[in-house]
């Protein structure tokens, strides 16, 4: 079993205790065993040692779950605003003096290179900070009224009960970007992380928010096998809200049920997205652009480069540069601090992507480096001469694999982008900015970033796709809409004369 030093020198005013019982239920502030006699490994991707062992919740414990978060929901949503507040300032702090000890977890459970980890620990401290302003932007409005003597006011409210479920590739940043605001505006949660991340898409997260004070029952965590708990978990009747990250057809069957529910929903799904260069880019940096695109976290992020579109009058230099780029990429243990691309999350992954990349390779494609595993390393891969027509181009690989692609003219390029069931996020490199901003709001995408890579997520702005990318939007304001329910209230201040 893999664990930490019984302490951990964090900074020099700092030294805690590591989190035990990482491998236990968290309900109703209470670290208990899951009631079901099936188990869970949690396994390392590198090593593929097991990490530790879970006993699997049941419906008996996601019902205990969700008994707790509504008991606590109305008390929560009344608690005084800066209390909540001052609660997610607390774990920001805590996250921060913790850091390593998360870095830690993400590369054992989730095979995180250490940078990916220093990332995504960052990004989650930054949600708790931006959350942390959610409590006092509950506005409502007053509003004119059409009735002679009234007044209308609208309130804002938390919707009591909201329900995650969690994935495995930025397992803490994604739990935390709906996990944060959630607890901010004044819902309970239950969360179901994904089994290859039950720590830091869950577990530690409850840790962390236990230490920083929020009450029993108001935070939960499930950890149980799908075929035992996950769809009884998504219909939960307490549950108003679902919030899912994950693949495309398991976000359409959350959806459904959620419709059935009648209760809101909000599926951040599969991304295949499309990189633009055309003819007046600088080659360089689009090339610096595209490497860190591909490449962060071996390419499993939702957002990552997955298809590279290149003016024909400068293939040739940017197949060269970038083959040459992604040829220096260290590559292997995510131990070492050098390391840029760690193990994919299983063997499942690599030979589902090796099948892909095979298949391109058999209908024309040319592999320029890579396509080589040892374990669950996937060496960094490029192929060239990929069309349309291969599963390179209309499948996300979600691995350290990319095609590149030729196109004539900017119609040609919409027109590539454009030409798959997905419409997450991309990016597109010109010198001519309005040319650029004309050529982003054609493609069929939620997102759009000129003279940058496509793995872009800041705290404040509308996060989300279109498409079978999915619905709903993360981020800012814009969450808010998601987590809350508004409730028209009005006063009738002079008596009313009714027709009859």
């Amino acid at each position: 079993m893999l664990t930490l030093e019984a302490t951990l020198g964090l900074d020099d005013q700092h030294t805690q205790t590591a989190y035990t019982e990482l491998n236990r239920q968290f309900i109703n502030g209470h670290w208990v065993d899951g009631r079901e006699t099936a188990t869970i490994d949690n396994l390392n991707p590198f090593t593929e040692a097991v990490i530790h062992t879970l006993r699997s919740a049941g419906t008996a414990d996601v019902d205990a779950a969700f008994d707790a978060a509504k008991k606590t929901s109305s008390v929560w949503a009344n608690t005084n605003p800066l209390v909540r507040r001052d609660i997610l300032l607390n774990a920001a702090t805590i996250l921060q003096e913790r850091q390593e000890e998360f870095i830690h977890w993400l590369t054992q459970e989730t095979g995180s290179t250490y940078l990916k980890g220093l990332l995504e620990v960052q990004q989650s401290r930054d949600i708790l900070l931006e959350a942390s302003s959610f409590p006092t932007r509950m506005h409502g409005r007053t509003t004119a009224s059409t009735i002679d003597g009234k007044e209308t006011y609208v309130y804002r409210k938390p919707l009591g009960v909201v329900s995650l479920i969690s994935p495995w590739n930025f397992p803490l940043y994604l739990s935390m970007r709906t996990i944060a605001p959630a607890l901010a505006v004044g819902n309970s949660m239950v969360v179901k992380p994904a089994s290859q991340s039950l720590v830091t898409g869950g577990t530690i997260i409850a840790k962390l928010l236990e230490e920083a004070g929020v009450p029993a029952g108001v935070f939960n965590v499930v950890v149980g096998r799908s075929e035992i708990m996950g769809d009884y978990f998504t219909a939960h009747p307490y549950s108003r809200m679902v919030s899912f990250t994950g693949s495309t057809p398991v976000g359409k069957g959350i959806g459904r049920i959620a419709g059935e529910g009648l209760k809101k929903s909000a599926l951040e799904l599969g991304g295949n997205n499309v990189f633009i260069v055309l003819d007046d880019a600088d080659v360089d940096k689009a090339v610096d652009g595209a490497v860190f695109g591909r490449f962060l976290h071996q390419g499993q992020v939702c957002m990552a480069t997955n298809r590279i579109l290149i003016h024909e009058s400068r293939y040739d230099e940017f197949r060269t540069k970038f083959v040459a780029r992604v040829k220096q990429l260290p590559y292997g243990d995510p131990a070492d601090k050098n390391t840029v691309v760690g193990p994919l999350i299983d063997q499942k992954a690599v030979q589902r992507i090796l099948g892909i990349l095979q298949s391109a390779v058999a209908d024309g494609a040319v592999v320029e480096t890579g396509n080589v595993a040892n374990g669950n390393v996937l060496q960094p891969t490029v192929l060239s001469g990929v069309t349309k027509a291969m599963r390179v181009f209309r499948e996300e690989i979600f691995g350290p694999a990319v095609g590149l692609v030729s196109f004539a003219t900017d119609a040609e390029a919409i027109g590539l982008a454009n030409a798959t069931d997905f419409g997450l996020s991309g990016a597109l490199y010109t010198q001519d900015i309005y040319r650029g901003m004309q050529l982003a709001r054609q493609v069929e995408t939620g997102m759009m970033h000129i003279n940058d890579q496509s793995a872009n997520d800041e705290i404040h702005t509308p996060f989300g796709g279109e498409k079978s990318s999915g619905t709903g939007r993360f981020g800012g304001d814009f969450i808010l809409d998601e987590l809350t329910t508004v409730q028209w209230v009005s006063v009738q201040k002079v008596a009313r004369e009714y027709p009859f």
